[in-house]
């Protein structure tokens, strides 16, 4: 049932979307269709409903309290779109704790270790464009005489991106790297966090790369996590540790390449240690 709910909402919401572009544009559908897709819509929503209802269901015959049977509705979507709603969520939160002037997962008597400063004016240049894009894109489809409805729908799809990219930006700047006695906690915003025990860590040094491929990449037991493609640091590992990468892939490190504003803080911390 699980499956089948996955599948017909695979091909229904795309169809919707369809649908609702086309009606904005003002293009008139012909009455059987436009009942076809009705009927479309409420069928597909009864299966979600009767879907989640057996996962709780289950769940509770399975002893689960309340709250998690009614959590294990989420299995109706798959891993990876469940970790891009949370990089949604998460974003919008950063953006509370940056007007908060708060930061997330730094306890007291914790270190944190920004890194956003090494990507913040790239990332501001970006938004920039994307925002002269969005008036640009509003005063041609004005002077093309587009529809209303199309042009308020490619309005709130532009100003919901510019939204996202702001959220990441909040994401890295609330959410950095942490230090602390028990660990070293690795994050690139909301898209990764790895946590690390001081017990694994053999060694911390500096080595400043210009040249990375990729935010998060793992090749062959080396992870790197970069910033505006450089890193600065490297921890060396006496035994593998999983990492799991922002679409919910696994890999097995034992070496970490990442970036901080300034990594005296983690260098000495470790120094001091061996010392």
């Amino acid at each position: 049932m699980v499956r089948f709910a996955r599948t017909a909402m695979y091909i229904a919401v795309p169809a919707n979307l369809i649908l609702l572009v086309l009606t904005a544009s003002g293009v008139s559908l012909p009455r059987p269709l436009a009942l076809a897709a009705r009927i479309a819509i409420v069928t597909v929503l009864l299966l979600e409903v009767i879907a989640a209802g057996r996962l709780i269901l289950t769940a509770r015959r399975n002893g689960a309290d309340w709250r998690t049977a009614f959590l294990s509705v989420k299995g109706l979507l798959p891993e990876r779109a469940r970790r891009i709603l949370s990089f949604d969520t998460k974003g919008l939160i950063s953006l509370g704790l940056l007007l908060a002037r708060r930061r997330d997962g730094v306890p007291p008597g914790a270190v944190a270790v920004p890194y956003s400063g090494g990507q913040l004016s790239l990332q501001l240049a970006f938004l920039f464009a994307m925002a002269a894009e969005t008036v640009g894109a509003e005063l041609l489809l004005r002077g093309l005489g587009a529809p209303d409805g199309l042009r308020v729908l490619i309005l709130v799809v532009d100003v919901y991106s510019l939204l996202i990219v702001v959220a990441i930006v909040a994401a890295c700047v609330t959410r950095p790297h942490v230090l602390s006695d028990e660990e070293l906690r690795i994050r690139y915003g909301a898209f990764f966090d790895l946590r690390i025990p001081r017990a694994r860590i053999t060694s911390v040094r500096p080595a400043r790369n210009f040249n990375e491929n990729g935010k998060i990449k793992v090749v062959d037991e080396r992870l790197a996590v970069a910033v505006a493609s450089q890193t600065n640091i490297i921890v060396e590992l006496n035994e593998p540790i999983v990492a799991v990468r922002p679409l919910g892939e696994q890999a097995t490190v034992r070496t970490i390449r990442f970036y901080a504003d300034d990594p005296a803080p983690v260098i000495d911390s470790f120094t001091e240690v061996r010392v």
